[in-house]
This record gives C-alpha cells, sequence and structure tokens, in this order.
C-alpha cells in the first residue's frame, strides 16, 4: 500500500490513541501500537503512514513513523545506491580498459609473428615469449587460488621477473581474466616496469645487438 504523509493533531497519552490530519485535510485514527518509534508520539510532528482498516471495516492509520526517521532511511538508501552504482561504472570502465590493453597484447605475439616470418626476429625468440607467456599466467592461476585457499603465495618478485622476461602478457591476461593483481597501484607500476624493461630488450635484440648470442642461448633452453 502506498504511504501517506501527515501531521498528528490530536493524542491522548492516558488512552494511547490519537488522530492524524493528512495532507488532504482528512482526520485519521492510529494507536500507539503502530506508532513505530521507540516513543510516544508527540502533537505537531509530521509522520508518514499507511492507510488501513481495523476489524469494523473503518479508516485508520497503521506502521506510523517519524517523517525525518523515513526521510533518513531513504537517504541513505539512495546514498547506498549512487556508491554501488558508481562501484559498478568504476569496475566496468576498467575492465573495459583492461580487455583494450589485452587485445594490444595478443596483437603484440602477432607483430612477433610476423617479425620472424620476414626473417627479422627468430623463431626461438617467439617460442620463448610463448612459453613465459602460458607460464606467467600459470603462476598467476596458481597464486590466486592459493590466495583463495590461505596456501602459500607466489611472491610478486616472482611475478614481475616472469614478466619482465617476456611474460607479460601472460600477466594481462591473467590479471584481466582472473581479476588477480589488478587493483593494487604499487603493483601495477612495477608490472608496467617490466613491460618498459622487456620490450627496451626486444628493440635491442632487433637493433641486433646480442641477438646471435641470445638465439643461442635460447637454442640450448629449448
Amino acid at each position: 500500500m502506498n504511504k501517506q504523509q501527515g501531521t498528528v493533531k490530536k493524542w491522548q497519552d492516558d488512552k494511547g490513541f490519537g488522530f492524524i490530519e493528512t495532507e488532504a485535510g482528512d482526520s485519521i485514527f492510529f494507536h500507539v501500537s503502530e506508532f513505530r518509534a521507540q516513543r510516544r508520539p508527540e502533537v505537531g510532528e509530521q509522520v508518514v503512514f499507511t492507510m488501513g482498516r481495523d476489524n469494523q471495516g473503518r479508516l485508520r492509520a497503521t506502521e506510523v513513523q517519524e517523517l525525518h526517521f523515513v526521510q533518513q532511511k531513504m537517504a541513505q538508501k539512495n546514498q547506498q545506491i549512487r556508491q554501488r552504482n558508481q562501484k559498478r561504472s568504476h569496475q566496468a570502465d576498467f575492465e573495459a580498459r583492461q580487455k583494450k590493453r589485452s587485445f594490444l597484447g595478443l596483437a603484440f605475439y602477432g607483430v612477433l609473428i610476423l617479425l620472424a616470418a620476414t626473417d627479422k626476429l627468430s623463431w626461438l625468440v617467439v617460442g620463448w615469449y610463448a612459453a613465459l607467456g602460458l607460464i606467467t599466467y600459470i603462476m598467476y592461476a596458481k597464486d590466486k587460488a592459493a590466495a583463495q585457499s590461505g596456501d602459500w603465495r607466489t611472491p610478486e618478485f616472482t611475478l614481475h621477473v616472469l614478466s619482465a622476461l617476456g611474460g607479460w602478457v601472460g600477466a594481462l591476461l591473467a590479471q584481466t581474466y582472473l581479476r588477480h593483481k589488478s587493483q593494487k597501484p604499487e603493483f601495477r607500476v612495477t608490472y608496467y616496469l617490466t613491460v618498459v624493461v622487456n620490450m627496451a630488450g626486444l628493440l635491442f635484440l632487433l637493433a641486433g645487438g646480442g641477438l646471435e648470442t641470445v638465439t643461442d642461448v635460447l637454442s640450448e633452453l629449448l
């Protein structure tokens, strides 16, 4: 039933009942048992109530509450709703940005394949990146499972080393789709530094610096 607003115009404390004047000017009976506050009603105070009927079918006010109390509760509820909506909006924006970065990360593999296909990069380097990406993703998944179960965690240093060595795409995918290590600012700053370090190393290889040596090392490892 719809709530109505009115003002307590008459109250007989010794008998435990009174009358509420509605906004339309009607006088509605109410009993103290229907007053929801931990005190007695006061003449002149504004209230909110539901219109009901007694056993004889006569109109009476039920669920009578203080107007300022109802307004306060509604304000708190609206504030909570706004906070939830803002949080969902921020989360949605964050996830959208993460997915775009993930697409760029996967595109990076495509660039590596193109470079290898044009003999500008060794296929062993492509294999190294693919393997490190998979290993890094698995390590993130293992660390998240450990965090949820209370088991031994993978040190953040280990995750960053894997990222710097070439597993940064796997780390980015794990942060996006596993939602692990994606909110901690300090971790993300260090993560992006590992990407910079790795990309600098790749550019060094493409420029011819130490490419043969690295290829020989990868050949021995793989």
